[in-house]
């Protein structure tokens, strides 16, 4: 009786939903998706999916005219008489015909440029229109595979969420998205209230369909797609980088002469779009726009080409094209993986003229309605501007009913026994043995991932077991691990013993416990790292690292005090003793004798300081000005300002030893920022300076040391290290201060050399400084080429690096890969 109950409440509920409904399809009787749909008059209006039928909500009976527009084919107005609901309205669409005879050309210039100048000269008054408004946002996210493969790297993928077919080929992704928009111009302010989210077979029912994520302004100089700035068709500078053709015009539903305008891109390496923009004539507004781009010019070798498509409505009133349909398609082709992606997104309810007070916009930009993840299918059908396909329908009640099975002990257990199964190469490769219910996991890294070299110990390996435990869904986590490092030159063991703790992913507060005995460079931030410094030691006998031992016990805790003020704090006991090398060994230019472990005379057998103990504390706040936060149902993040810096404030206090003069405090600072240039790239800096408050004799490994590198390879910190500085040669124990600058020109030269220009490499200079307290400037100066490759992978970077001290000057070049850079 119960189930009856709910069926008939459910029919109830659709049968009683007052709305439009149809198909729309084209000459050939072929469906047509993403037709926008909406009452004449209105912004209120849906679209068709994706095989061809629409849903129109709306509440009034009597005649009404409805208009189905759809860029390519003529606007078709139809005017109904509604008696009850639903009403059904089946629609038959023709291709525009494009009239070029039409067109007057009253000057010499092409007249597709001259349309473009015109609206380029009309952007501020058409986006001074809609300088604000409020409006509703739904969006549907859909990821289609064929022909997955089943491993990939010798590890099996399994089915991916259930959404295969025998031919492993299905949705293995799809989401929807309802919610609430807030816009403003000037000051520019942007948020966004979840009111309904949903992943097919996910509890949490977290989608990431952000509004702020698909938003593709033309009018604006450059648009973010997938983390790159492309130039618009309409920006400033827009000839700089296209040509254009006019090749059709056509009138809309409202008597207005609209332009199809080709795109030609003039260099199809730049961050350019090629496709077509339609451009409403007298009110130089964008009507539509048709584009692509491909992932070679978005530095994203996953993705083969992404399809962007936007349609505008004209609302009377108020004089204003606004967007109210928008596509991204893409197709990624990546290790066996062949994915066709969409993202549409429908913008309705418009309202232009909002009353916003002091408190509608704050630091938050996105947040989640409570139970937001948590509506049922009545809910939705209710508000679904967009109706599912059946296959869309079916994934959900598949992928629902597998949900509650997988959710099961019992496949879980089943699951965990399948891969808890121990093989001939665990021992090689590592082994982890999961309780999947119960969210705890024992885990041995393997030997193959931990075998390294160094002159200390020769040869040495580092096993590490470890236990994590998930509390909840809501980043409550604990960790506690063990590794027993021997080295088989010295013949010593060295254990540690780690515990770690998150309680929460809003303002993540972690705890950091450690103690043992481990081999730890001077610099603690291991300027070069333990494989870089094993290969140049066993290929060319250069052993670039310097080591001490110590015996520790140290505590570590961080929070984010407000969104974008991170806290850190640290404090160390340690029993510090100098080390030296024990091995001799390398594979090559045995003839060769190694450095000694002596960080400030590496030709020297002495040891760089006397063995001691001592206490080193260290509290630091960093600060992203101007920084905004999302708030999701357990979790938040901070979305930095490139307009700001970022400033990093601390201080560091050496304590408690035998001998005073070992003691020292360190202030110190750091000033970040990225700024884009616009069609000239990127520009970064980063600043740093610190000063001891006495100038003593303290230990070497409490000294400041600037990153440095002397590999062949370019630092993984390109922006804070310096390219060829010598290690430790420029260490300090007084004032310091540094600088580094690069700007990446993004093509902006290369680009416009013919022949140089197919090639699409990026031209990226920088400059470094250091200054400390009694010793001479150190500069440097590099120019390299980055986004070296064939076709959409381009990862690679040459440095050309010339170095300047006390007049003596030094040249190198420097590789280095930057993918996805």
């Amino acid at each position: 009786m119960k189930n009856f109950t709910f069926i008939l409440f459910l029919l109830t509920s659709l049968i009683s939903s007052a709305q439009i409904k149809g198909k729309v399809i084209n000459k050939n009787n072929e469906p047509l998706p993403f037709v926008s749909i909406y009452l004449e008059n209105s912004l209120k209006g849906t679209t068709t999916n994706d095989n061809g039928f629409y849903e129109l909500s709306t509440s009034k009976k009597g005649k009404q005219t409805v208009v189905f527009q759809f860029l390519g084919f003529k606007t078709v107005k139809k005017e109904i008489t509604i008696n009850q609901f639903p009403f059904e309205l089946n629609i038959k669409m023709a291709e525009e015909e494009e009239l070029l005879e039409e067109v007057t050309v009253s000057s010499t210039e092409n007249p597709a440029n001259t349309i473009i100048r015109n609206v380029i000269a009309s952007k501020e008054k058409n986006t001074n229109k809609s300088g604000k408004y409020k409006a509703d946002f739904y969006s549907r996210g859909l990821f289609k595979i064929k022909n997955a493969p089943k491993k990939i790297l010798g590890q099996e993928i399994g089915d991916l969420g259930g959404g295969l077919d025998s031919t492993r080929s299905g949705i293995i992704y799809l989401s929807e998205t309802i919610s609430k928009i807030w816009y403003q111009k000037k000051p520019k302010n942007f948020k966004e209230v979840i009111v309904a989210s949903k992943v097919s077979g996910q509890d949490n029912g977290i989608s990431f369909n952000r509004a702020a994520d698909v938003n593709f302004n033309l009018y604006k100089n450059l648009v973010p797609v997938a983390d790159t700035d492309i130039f618009s068709p309409i920006s400033n500078y827009t000839f700089s980088y296209y040509k254009f053709k006019l090749v059709g015009t056509f009138y809309d539903e409202n008597g207005k002469l609209i332009n199809k305008i080709k795109i030609i891109p003039k260099r199809k390496n730049d961050r350019v779009f090629g496709g077509h923009i339609y451009i409403v004539e007298d009110d130089w507004a964008v009507y539509g726009a048709d584009l692509t781009i491909t992932g070679a010019q978005i530095n994203n070798p996953a993705i083969d080409i992404l399809h962007i498509k936007q349609n505008y409505n004209y609302e009377s009133n108020s004089g204003i094209w606004a967007l109210i349909l928008q596509t991204i398609d893409f197709k990624v082709g990546f290790l066996g993986f062949n994915i066709d992606g969409r993202f549409s997104a429908s913008y309705s309810n418009y309202n232009f003229s909002p009353e916003f007070n002091t408190e509608t916009f704050s630091k938050e930009i996105l947040s989640f309605e409570n139970n937001a993840t948590k509506k049922d299918s009545v809910y939705w059908n209710e508000l679904r501007s967009v109706p599912l396909t059946k296959e869309e329908q079916k994934d959900y009640l598949v992928k629902d009913s597998i949900k509650v099975v997988r959710n099961s002990k019992k496949y879980l257990d089943s699951m965990d026994t399948k891969s808890n199964k121990i093989t001939l190469l665990s021992p090689v490769l590592g082994y982890t043995y999961r309780n999947s219910y119960d969210k705890w996991s024992l885990s041995y890294n393997g030997f193959i991932d931990n075998i390294r070299f160094n002159t200390v110990q020769g040869f040495n390996f580092n096993p590490e077991v470890s236990y994590y435990k998930r509390i909840n869904d809501k980043g409550n986590i604990w960790r506690l691990s063990g590794s027993l490092n021997y080295g088989f030159s010295d013949k010593k063991f060295r254990p540690v013993v780690s515990f770690y703790k998150k309680w929460n992913n809003i303002d993540k507060p972690r705890l950091s416990i450690s103690a043992g005995n481990k081999l730890s460079q001077f610099d603690e931030r291991d300027p070069i790292s333990s494989l870089n410094n094993g290969f140049y030691s066993l290929m060319f006998k250069e052993n670039f690292a310097k080591f001490f031992s110590k015996s520790f016990a140290s505590v570590a805790f961080s929070k984010e005090l407000y969104p974008g003020v991170q806290f850190f704090s640290s404090a160390e006991f340690a029993d510090r003793r100098p080390v030296v090398n024990t091995s001799d060994y390398s594979f090559f230019k045995r003839d060769r004798t190694f450095e000694t472990n002596n960080p400030i005379d590496p030709t020297s057998n002495t040891v760089s300081f006397t063995k001691h103990r001592i206490i080193k504390a260290q509290i630091a706040t960093t600060i992203n000005f101007g920084s905004k936060y999302i708030s999701y149902p357990d979790s938040r993040f901070t979305v930095r300002s490139n307009t700001f810096p970022t400033l990093t404030l601390g201080y560091r206090k050496t304590f408690g030893s035998e001998n005073s003069e070992f003691h020292s405090d360190l202030l110190f600072s750091r000033l970040e920022q990225y700024i884009s240039l616009g069609n000239i790239g990127d520009f970064d800096y980063s600043l740093r300076a610190g000063m001891f408050l006495e100038q003593k004799n303290i230990p070497f490994m409490d000294f400041y040391h600037p990153l440095a590198n002397e590999i062949d390879l370019t630092p993984s910190d390109r922006l804070s290290s310096f390219f060829i500085m010598p290690y430790y040669d420029f260490s300090t124990n007084d004032s310091y201060a540094e600088m580094h600058i690069q700007h990446n020109f993004k093509g902006f030269l290369l680009n416009k050399i013919p022949l140089i220009n197919k090639l699409n490499f990026h031209t990226v200079v920088g400059a470094k400084g250091y200054f400390s307290g009694g010793r001479k400037p150190y500069s440097e100066y590099s120019i390299g080429l980055n986004n070296i490759g064939w076709g959409k992978w381009r990862f690679l970077r040459f440095d050309f690096v010339q170095s300047n001290f006390n007049g003596v000057k030094e040249n190198r070049f420097l590789f280095g890969i930057s993918l996805f850079d």
